[in-house]
């Protein structure tokens, strides 16, 4: 059973008031994201029976945002918590209240899950799209490794001994802590071990509005056409740039944004300088994604990683257009 925030204000809480400056980054981000609302999808995962959570579902969410914006572990979470006066103000804690300690993070994740997490991201998503702060005129897709191991040493070595003449994705389940995970290839030297984040990106203000997790050996071709926008131009680099994913565009009515390669005939290079620049402002959002797995084994926790990372890049997203959405009075819920 979740424990309803009573929001009432004692001496303390009024003296937290005054101890976080008005211009905080976490006051900004509470003005712009209704909490409350978002959190409601998440109040399913309790029984209206047995003992009471002894955290509120919406300051569980914020620390989970919290947490990832900020790239700290669970422990050092907990710590986090205890000292920051600013972050137990975000969160929605008295300044004498207690905090939760390292293991309610995993246990409230495991809650939580992949679904109401995606459903939380394309809910922020859709209050955008309404509010017209997300276009789809414009999507720019793309993908990136997200990492699980350094090095497969000892699962090679499982394979060797177990007369397996190398170890590969026909395999390496069979040895790997981490069953789910692949070995990806990026051009003709960049290998790793793990997943790949596949995410399309609005070409006017760089919010993330689709995401798709998997293993990391499909191409970046074969898992665009899972994000792929209602309508609009998608554009992407020369990866994308295969016979099925340019017909998995037409089939959506979708106009072809992609790099061509070198050896097409029709290639138009004063075209292709232009649509690098169109997409040039957003390279960044993936090289700020989270390219190592976390807390984590399987595609399941993987996802809700992701999916949680990139919630939280919007919400730092909307900080840089805060004046915009303010004076149109844009509240995200």
């Amino acid at each position: 059973m979740y424990r309803e925030d009573n929001h009432q204000l004692d001496f303390h809480s009024n003296l937290l008031e005054h101890l976080v400056p008005e211009n905080h980054t976490y006051r900004k981000l509470l003005k712009l994201v209704d909490f409350k609302t978002l959190s409601e999808e998440i109040k399913d995962s309790y029984s209206e029976k047995g003992r009471k959570s002894a955290y509120s579902i919406e300051s569980s969410f914020k620390i989970l945002v919290l947490q990832q914006a900020e790239d700290y572990s669970d422990r050092e979470m907990e710590r986090f918590l205890k000292e920051n006066n600013c972050a137990k103000y975000f969160c929605g804690f008295g300044l004498l209240d207690s905090t939760p300690d390292h293991s309610f993070f995993g246990k409230f994740r495991q809650r939580v899950g992949v679904d109401r997490i995606t459903k939380i991201f394309n809910k922020v998503v859709e209050s955008l799209r309404s509010q017209n702060i997300v276009s789809d005129c414009f999507t720019f897709i793309d993908a990136t490794a997200v990492i699980s191991k350094a090095n497969l040493w000892e699962e090679r070595d499982k394979a060797l001994s177990g007369k397996e003449k190398t170890l590969n994705n026909e395999n390496v389940e069979k040895y790997s802590a981490d069953p789910d995970a692949r070995i990806g290839c990026k051009g003709s030297n960049k290998y790793w071990y793990g997943y790949k984040r596949s995410h399309a990106v609005d070409v006017k203000h760089g919010i993330i509005k689709a995401i798709d997790v998997a293993p990391a050996n499909p191409t970046d071709d074969q898992r665009g056409v899972n994000i792929l926008p209602p309508s609009g131009m998608v554009l992407a680099d020369k990866g994308y740039d295969t016979e099925e994913f340019q017909t998995a565009l037409s089939e959506k009515g979708l106009h072809s944004g992609v790099i061509q390669k070198n050896n097409r005939k029709s290639k138009n290079k004063d075209l292709d300088q232009w649509l690098t620049k169109l997409r040039s402002p957003f390279e960044g959002l993936f090289n700020h994604a989270d390219k190592c797995v976390r807390y984590i084994r399987g595609i399941d926790k993987v996802t809700f990683h992701q999916t949680l990372d990139a919630l939280a890049q919007n919400f730092k997203t909307l900080l840089n257009i805060k004046p915009l959405l303010l004076k149109q009075g844009i509240r995200v819920s």
